[in-house]
Order: C-alpha cells, then structure tokens, then sequence
C-alpha cells in the first residue's frame, strides 16, 4: 500500500538522519483510530483503519516509506546534552507537508541504551491529550492511531506494549539546531535553516536577515502557543528544547496534565523536583529556549559576534511582553469584555489571585462566571470589580454569555479521567477511553448525559503526579 508519501527531510544529509527500521511486533492490534484526522490527510480512512494494525505498528510499511530517525540535541531541565535523537520514534515520511512518525516503534541509533519501545498508557495519553488539545484550538501535533503490540515493555513493572502513530507539521525542534552548533557545523546549520525557512516561513526568505526574521517568527508562534496552552490551564511538564518546534506545535504530550484548583505554582511532573516547567514557569521558559535557539543562529544573524547578540537580544528580551499582550487578550475574550480598557490586565491579575486565594477550579471558574453572583461565591469582591467594568462594554448580556462560551470549555482531560481510562485500557477495557474521547471531542458545547465529565476529581481522586514513560 503507498500513501503518497514525500520525504523532503530524508533529502538532507545523512548525519542529519540516520535510517533504520521498526522493530516487528508479535500480535499488532488497533486500539484506537482517529478517522476524521485521516480524512484531513486526504486518506481513505475505510482502506486505512483495514491496514492500520499492520501499517501502525511498523511491521508492514507503506510502500514509499523511507524510515528515519531524526538527529538532535537538547537542554534538559536546563543541562545540555550534545546527542539525544529520536530514540523511540521513527518519521516514515510527510503526507501533504505532514510529518507521519511511529512512537515506540523500536530501537534506533539514537536509543541510547532504551528499548525503544512505549506502553499503552502513554501512548494513549498523547492521543487522548492531542487531540483535546485540537479540539480546545492549541496549535498541536495530532495523534492518528495507537495499536498495541502484543509485547511487554518493562518499566517500574510489566506493561503491555503500543506504537502511537503522531502527525506533525515536522518534528525540526530547537534542539535540532543546537546539534549543529554544538559541532560548529555551519554548513549543516544554514541547509536547516534554510529547510525550516521553506517548509514553514516561505515568506521569509527574502527577508534582510532571514535567521533573524525567523527567530521573531518562532518567538511570535511561541508566545501565541504558550498563551494558548495556559487560557486552558495546560502544563506541558518537560519544556526541554528538544519538545520546543519550530511550526510553534504542542509536542511530547509526557508528563503532562491540566490544572483543576488553580495555582501558579502548579507541577504535576515527577522528574520536574523543583518546578522549573511549574504552570506559571512556562513563559519565561520558552523565553530560555528561545535564546538557545538564538545562539544557535548567531553566526547567521551578523559577522560580528557583538552585533548579533545584540540583535539578538533585540527579539528575546521583549517576548514577556508580547506573551502577556495575547495572553491578557485571551482573559479578556474568557471574562466576556469585547472591549479593551489599559487597566484590564491588573483586572485579570487579580481574579487569579483570588482564585489561588480560594483553591478555584480554574476551568469551571471560566465557565460559569457569567452566573456567578456576588455574595455566593469565593470571589466576591473581584466579581463586583468585574460588574462595573462590564458596565463600560458594548455587548449585552446575551451576546456576552454567548461569546464567554466559545471561548471557555466545560470539558478539559481532567487528570483523574485521563489516569482512569488508561488504567482500564492497560488491563483491556478500552470503553472509558472511547468515552473520555468522544466527549473531549466537542469541549464548548453543553454535554448534559457526559455532565460528570466536567466535574472536578474528589479530594481522594486528585492527580499530584504524572509520569513521561519513557
């Protein structure tokens, strides 16, 4: 069977790459298929979903696949690490300029000494989290199908084994560039530029300074995509600069979670001791990734090196800034203000200071404010703040509860639902799953039999930890 699949990033040189095979699995079987993904593809998705369990699981490839393991570099938890890799992933090529890759299909040379291989339960996180994300409209590689493989992987324990099939817009991550860098190697640094130039800001090569203009770029997506990630109450758990794209995707759905009481010292990550990728850390985290990616672009930005740090600094140092101006213009379209007045964001600021004051549910918070009223609820002063600031906006209530809905979900992959439906997947039962996803599938709307859904985990249902799986 072919796909139709082009292979742009096999095109570059080989110690950009390194090909290898998936390893065969034993008993594949499909446990969860996201037709609708494969229509946007352009696939066929009765033909696809026949071949998936084979196809999916990398034991029977399309035939116009050319399999590769991706090189790259990456500071982890802010230590750098000269050679990470795709060590569980295999790309089998783009399918109308779309990465198509197996997760946990195998060892590569990039393993470093893992299996290579992935449990149910993580691979069925990233399609249960992915595609929520999608859904709430957070830029996001997608996942398009998870089949198990009849094999055990061995973590803390015996799990059963799966192959997760992630669609990307590519997988060229920060990391990818400071590989080269690290080896001072020029010549592959400007062919990656200009690969990323090409494949996702066009528009840009014909820029002064193309390697500039693509750093205020990638900050831009960054800034929009942080923002976006944090009006939903996500904390992606290991922004580490090889999870950090340049198409400005959510990549690495790991130890990731989503806030229920709001915090913004909120971890779920268990590897993350000291909070370093905490829910409020994120910004200023992805302005340090940023910067390595500048370093990474320096001797492509100017001749002299003073020069280009400074120019440099000229697109880092305002990212806070910029993340701010689309976060505060998310909270306002959240709090139902159609208007902007200068003194919205110290607003803002302090309803999510009495929602950590009163440990509120940062999702329902949003999602019912418009029937909040004062002397009823934890928030009460700053809802009066808030009823005279809608005072001075042009919309009517109707309009406003209406637009506060398109905005504010009432269903989110609450942690407890998620770890629910993974341990019954991990045992065979795969209905919570099914249930979880179909739900998540349409988070602004109004679910009345999927109400329990939208509720907050019990004290003893709470979530505290998550784990990367690998």
């Amino acid at each position: 069977m072919r796909l139709g699949l082009e292979h742009s990033y096999a095109g570059l040189p080989q110690h950009f790459h390194a090909p290898v095979r998936p390893a065969v699995v034993l008993a594949p079987r499909l446990l969860a298929f996201n037709r609708p993904l494969a229509v946007e593809l352009g696939l066929d998705p009765d033909t696809l979903e026949h071949a998936a369990a084979g196809m999916f699981s990398g034991n029977v490839l399309p035939e116009d696949a050319q399999p590769l393991a991706m090189a790259y570099a990456g500071h982890q938890f802010g230590n750098f690490v000269p050679q990470l890799g795709d060590g569980r992933a295999i790309l089998l090529g783009e399918l109308n300029g779309r990465d198509i890759q197996l997760k946990g299909a195998g060892r590569t040379p990039f393993s470093r000494g893992g299996d290579g291989r992935a449990a149910i339960g993580p691979m069925l996180r990233e399609f249960i989290v992915s595609e929520a994300m999608h859904a709430l409209g957070v830029p996001t590689t997608r996942s398009l199908a998870v089949v198990a493989t009849g094999e055990q992987v061995v973590r803390e324990e015996a799990l059963p084994g799966a192959v997760l099939t992630r669609i990307a817009a590519s997988h060229v991550r920060v990391g990818t560039f400071e590989y080269f860098a690290a080896r001072e190697d020029h010549a592959a640094l400007q062919q990656l530029l200009d690969y990323v130039l090409a494949r996702h800001y066009p528009e840009l090569r014909s820029a002064e300074v193309p390697a500039l203009a693509l750093l205020a770029a990638a900050a831009d997506r960054q800034a929009l995509l942080i923002a976006g990630w944090m009006l939903v109450g996500f904390v992606h758990g290991v922004m580490n600069t090889d999870n950090m794209t340049l198409s400005g995707e959510t990549i690495d759905y790991g130890p990731c979670a989503f806030l229920d009481a709001y915090h913004a010292n909120t971890r779920f990550s268990s590897i993350d001791q000291r909070g370093r990728y905490a829910y409020a850390n994120q910004p200023v985290i992805a302005q340090w990734n940023l910067a390595r990616l500048a370093e990474s672009l320096l001797p492509f930005i100017h001749t002299d090196s003073d020069i280009a740090v400074a120019k440099a600094l000229e697109v880092i140092e305002p990212f806070i800034a910029r993340f701010d101006s689309y976060f505060i213009a998310g909270m306002r379209h959240k709090i139902g203000l159609a208007s902007e007045e200068e003194q919205d964001g110290a607003l803002i600021r302090r309803l999510l200071t009495a929602m950590q004051d009163t440990a509120a549910d940062f999702t329902l918070t949003f999602r019912h404010l418009d029937t909040l009223n004062p002397g009823n609820a934890p928030i009460d002063e700053w809802l009066g703040e808030w009823r005279v600031r809608l005072t001075r906006d042009p919309q009517t209530d109707a309009q406003r509860a209406a637009a506060m809905r398109r905005v504010n979900p009432a269903f989110i992959p609450r942690n407890h639902r998620v770890e629910a439906a993974l341990a019954a997947a991990t045992a065979g039962d795969l209905a919570p799953f099914e249930k979880l996803c179909h739900v998540l599938q349409r988070p602004f709307d109004e679910q009345p039999d999927a109400s329990a859904y939208a509720e907050p985990p019990a004290p003893s249902e709470r979530v505290l930890q998550t784990f990367c799986g690998t």
